[in-house]
């Protein structure tokens, strides 16, 4: 009798340790399916952002009454230029647009939306403009892109006697390096070298910040990074900060160093406060150019602008103005890469004075009109 009662007991205890461990299994395995839910849905939740953020990415392809409905029928305007007016739009409540309609005109026209498209979608960088979208509807044209509240630089160096619109010049210089490493980065940290060939204060956009982002890349050009030089049958950019090289062959090849030029005259534009053309003039003969003006002054050691308030800011500006002229020395292989002027502007050893370009040439006696045509400025 104990004996049977000893193995009923024993058989209960089996039986509860059996259940038990049932238990803890099946809680085990609750346990991991609850954890596999969720690092699944985790997995499906970054994956799903990701995709949005890729489509983002992305341009969007706009219907026309998807441009009305963005711009509100074109109620606020900011800006016209050759090419196009410029709107406000609203995706959302929180994000801001800037509609350019393009004017169909030429063929030139529609090449340059088709190279700004093609070119801008394949561009991720915190110093360029951001194209969000565009429109192709029948004769309709149009480019989105990311809304900037500050406009150009333009706006804050071309009026060098109002104070409240000067920046300071820690902050130009920022915005100098900002710049500089959105051209690095179009001509070595894209799959193919992009050469913007319309670097000015007018394409150099600000956001809240005032943090730099280059934009119209409607004269842009692809090549290999291998590619020391580029064909060219017409001269692109702008009058003023056009390389010599654009323009006649016996100064050298065209290559990204024809960027290098432009950046350098914007730069002095922005220690002078002043345009290095002046665009209401009738005549090439008339163009006001300063980079001499410049380097006279740094070279009889008197300040470049009004608004020198320390030696800290007229060390800033005389930096900016030896790179600028460094970067508009007349031969391509003169110039530094934009790798070199941006260790330059961080660089906080003291610069030399580059090679006075201006001995032996005289910008304004180029013949601009004889090999190839210049494209102006029109704003």
């Amino acid at each position: 009798m104990n004996q049977k009662l000893s193995v009923l007991l024993k058989l209960k205890i089996t039986g509860i340790v059996f259940s038990s461990f049932l238990s803890i299994l099946a809680v085990f395995a609750l346990y991991r399916i609850y954890n596999y839910d969720k690092a699944e849905k985790e997995n499906q939740a970054k994956i799903k952002t990701f995709l949005e953020d890729y489509k983002n990415f992305k341009p969007t392809r706009f219907s026309y009454s998807d441009i009305k409905r963005i711009t509100n029928q074109f109620v606020e305007k900011l800006g016209e230029g050759a090419y196009g007016t410029v709107f406000k739009g609203k995706l959302s409540n929180e994000v801001h647009v800037a509609v350019k309609m393009i004017m169909n005109t030429s063929k030139e026209n529609g090449e340059e939306f088709i190279n700004e498209v093609g070119t801008m979608g394949r561009i991720h960088h915190v110093n360029v403009v951001r194209l969000v979208g565009f429109c192709a509807d029948g004769f309709r044209r149009a480019l989105v892109y990311e809304f900037l509240p500050n406009y150009s630089l333009e706006k804050f160096i071309s009026s060098v006697d109002t104070k409240n619109r000067f920046l300071g010049w820690d902050k130009l210089q920022d915005i100098a390096i900002g710049i500089a490493k959105g051209i690095d980065y179009l001509h070595q940290g894209c799959d193919q070298q992009i050469l913007h060939f319309d670097i000015k204060p007018h394409n150099v956009l600000l956001d809240e910040n005032f943090n730099p982002k280059i934009s119209d890349f409607g004269l842009a050009k692809l090549c290999s990074k291998d590619q020391s030089a580029v064909s060219m049958t017409t001269a692109r950019g702008t009058m003023g900060y056009i390389a010599p090289e654009v323009f006649s062959r016996n100064f050298g090849n065209v290559s990204y160093k024809s960027d290098i030029y432009s950046f350098g005259i914007l730069l002095l534009e922005v220690v002078g406060g002043r345009k290095n053309v002046d665009i209401t003039a009738e005549k090439t003969s008339q163009v006001v150019y300063f980079p001499e003006w410049i380097y006279n002054f740094l070279e009889q050691k008197e300040d470049l602008r009004v608004f020198i308030e320390d030696d800290g800011d007229a060390e800033i500006a005389k930096k900016l103005a030896i790179i600028g002229l460094w970067c508009i020395q007349w031969h391509p292989a003169d110039r530094p890469s934009m790798k070199v002027v941006i260790q330059m502007l961080e660089g906080g050893h003291e610069l030399t004075m580059p090679p006075n370009p201006f001995a032996s040439t005289n910008p304004t006696r180029l013949k601009l009109n004889q090999e190839l045509d210049v494209i102006l400025e029109q704003e």
